[in-house]
């Protein structure tokens, strides 16, 4: 991937896939579609909530969430008000759950945001939040099958434990053979380019963190294996 298609400002490397709805690495599709046939065969829906994001709508979701107008989270789950925090506390408590634009790995069209569809109740809003994949979660069934499975399509979830940067997300698979180079492919600079050239909001406190944060809630993630 060039830089443009790792910072997530063009789409020139994802193709969208219609049943499921999303958009995926073109070599990462045919990985996904097999892993979801596979988890229909044990009576799982393996859905897409969420797959490529552009850089657009990374600092869509980053501006509003500065300006409380989108939920904000603590590591544990927890609602915290965005008036109650001081600037650089709210870099820190977005950072939790959302990456800065430009350091989305969303951005590279590997990693994906999984739910299944047939375990939902009627009536029930999806949180993606810990608890749903939980032994008592809704989605305990899918964990389990994840769990036992997705490494034989190439999918990890990097951020299966709390390493100290983005908080836990077991929800949130990628492919190693798109995801692994593409980490390594983008640097600093590139990243810091992107978010200096952008409106993103709480810019000064970003960028005076940015090597902190590179490779605190970029790098520091679980490698590619069976889960532990």
């Amino acid at each position: 991937m060039n830089e443009l298609e790792l910072t997530g400002r063009v789409r020139t490397h994802v193709v969208e896939l219609l049943h499921p709805r999303c958009m995926l690495h073109y070599e990462a599709a045919a990985s996904f579609l097999a892993m979801r046939d596979a988890a229909a065969g044990d009576g799982i829906e393996l859905t897409a909530r969420s797959s490529f994001r552009d850089f657009d709508t990374q600092l869509s979701i980053w501006n509003r969430k500065w300006a409380g107008e989108r939920p904000l989270y603590d590591r544990n789950s927890q609602p915290i008000e965005r008036s109650k925090l001081a600037d650089n506390e709210a870099v820190e408590t977005i950072l939790c759950w959302s990456a800065i634009p430009g350091g989305s790995r969303h951005h590279w069209g590997s990693d994906v945001d999984v739910i299944d569809a047939a375990s939902v109740p009627e009536g029930y809003s999806v949180q993606l939040v810990p608890s749903e994949y939980a032994a008592d979660g809704i989605f305990s069934k899918l964990t389990a099958w994840l769990n036992a499975n997705m490494c034989s399509f190439g999918f990890f979830r990097p951020y299966g434990r709390d390493r100290g940067g983005v908080s836990p997300e077991p929800w949130h698979l990628s492919y190693a053979p798109v995801s692994v180079p593409a980490l390594e492919s983008l640097s600093l600079s590139m990243l810091r380019q992107a978010i200096e050239t952008s409106a993103l909001a709480g810019k000064p406190h970003v960028l005076a963190r940015l090597p902190e944060i590179y490779t605190r809630f970029m790098l520091t993630i679980d490698a590619p294996g069976k889960p532990a």
